[in-house]
């Protein structure tokens, strides 16, 4: 057998050398990700002898003018042939890939009786977690070769926020994330990972550059927070995220919090003396009834913190047929008084919008008025997945529902016209906005 003579990225390396079950390889364009998938397909198949493969696009036009056209080139003629009518190439010691397509959810009852110890995803935001799910039981197989299910993608497509949330949200990338299926790892890349292109095309960057404002950032930064629908286009992790820092004594505290027996979503906010805000603790939990979901605000309230309001939408003071108390009487009576907010929807997703747009400090930074701390998992996470209403382009969609609590809560605090802090107990405490500048998280890159 010919020797084999491959240059690859370190990102490409770092692809290939990950033992997971699951593994993403996404982010910016022109990052490399479709030649790694071909090259970890080769080494896996001379490697694993008698191996079986298969390679997913989501139509087969695609497939045939990127990955087969690639691997023809790519793949030494002296030990392996392609097979055009049953898109099917076979190596010299029995190893097969596969290059499939599903076009639809149906598409993939065509693998129903099939066996892979590895499946491939090139751009898997294009297809759909049902899709992906039920290809995960086709990984099966007799042998001990090891079985994993590698992906790659840029972010976009009608797979966004499932690829996003099994893979981009569960943790820190480049790191190995056990959960109740499995491990997994997302292995972000940047065109500037991919020196091959760099020196080949250096121009590419600058067509990139020049894209509409989400596209630029999808596919030139790798940001998984834009999408097409999304409602608020303003958030950026690098701005609204900060890592926790003491709150300062003289900063309001408030909290706020959207409720039901399907979540209670709380926040506590401070409020600094330029009217600017940190969410700096949360709570989201289900299935508490209201004399628990009280009891729970309370025990995450360290003592001697004292919110100056508790907001909640005004359907917390509508009363219950059976006892004539509503969820606020219940509130106030295990220690909790309740403040009503507005819940006019619209206004309340505008007065957002400009908390959370970036504008000029007094030190001349650029900052938002809204930062939250990255301990606040939920929040971070459901605000950027927030999609407009089909029917009303102003309003937030109500689905998927899961989505929405957290960012209602923050609806509520700011429909309230939360006060900033004293001047006058200013001192050594301030803390100024732009100085915390450490504290910014580029995380999710």
């Amino acid at each position: 057998m010919p020797e084999l003579r491959l240059q690859i990225t370190d990102r490409q390396r770092a692809f290939i050398a990950a033992d997971t079950d699951e593994v993403l390889f996404g982010g910016a364009a022109g990052g490399g990700k479709s030649y790694g998938q071909l090259i970890d397909a080769l080494l896996y198949a001379l490697k694993y002898a008698g191996s079986k493969q298969l390679i997913l696009r989501r139509t087969y036009p695609e497939l045939e003018k990127s990955l087969i056209r690639v691997s023809l080139g790519l793949y030494p003629r002296e030990y392996y042939r392609y097979n055009n009518a049953s898109h099917t190439g076979k190596f010299c010691n029995g190893s097969l890939i596969d290059f499939g397509y599903c076009d639809s959810e149906k598409d993939v009852f065509r693998y129903q009786s099939a066996e892979f110890d590895v499946i491939r995803f090139d751009e898997l935001t294009h297809f759909t977690e049902q899709m992906y799910l039920y290809l995960i039981s086709r990984l099966r197989g007799a042998n001990s070769f090891p079985k994993s299910i590698r992906s790659s993608t840029n972010p976009g497509g009608v797979g966004h926020q499932w690829v996003k949330a099994r893979f981009v949200d569960i943790g820190e990338p480049n790191v190995p994330h056990e959960t109740e299926n499995g491990n997994r790892i997302f292995l972000p890349s940047l065109v500037q990972d991919n020196g091959f292109l760099m020196r080949a095309d250096p121009g590419y960057v600058r067509r990139l550059k020049n894209l509409p404002d989400k596209e630029r950032k999808a596919l030139l930064y790798g940001d998984w927070d834009i999408f097409e629908g999304q409602y608020f286009t303003e958030w950026d992790r690098k701005l609204h995220v900060v890592a926790p820092f003491p709150i300062p004594q003289g900063w309001r505290r408030y909290f706020t919090m959207d409720y039901g027996l399907d979540m209670l979503a709380g926040y506590w906010i401070a409020v600094d003396f330029y009217g600017r805000a940190v969410v700096y603790r949360e709570i989201y939990e289900s299935g508490l009834i209201i004399s628990r979901a009280a009891e729970a605000i309370g025990a995450m309230t360290p003592e001697g913190e004292r919110p100056e309001q508790n907001i909640a939408p005004p359907d917390m003071w509508n009363r219950r047929q059976d006892t004539g108390k509503s969820v606020a009487d219940i509130f106030r009576e295990n220690g909790i008084t309740l403040s009503m907010a507005s819940n006019n929807r619209v206004q309340g997703w505008y007065d957002l919008h400009e908390w959370l747009r970036p504008t000029q400090d007094e030190t001349g930074a650029t900052v938002p008025r809204l930062r939250v701390f990255s301990n606040c998992v939920n929040l971070i996470r459901t605000i950027p997945a927030l999609q407009m209403d089909d029917r009303d382009p102003n309003d937030v969609a109500t689905e998927p529902h899961e989505v929405t609590h957290a960012p209602d809560a923050i609806r509520y605090f700011v429909a309230g016209r939360p006060m900033a802090a004293e001047a006058a107990e200013q001192d050594e405490d301030i803390v100024p906005y732009a100085t915390q500048a450490e504290n910014l998280m580029d995380y999710g890159r």
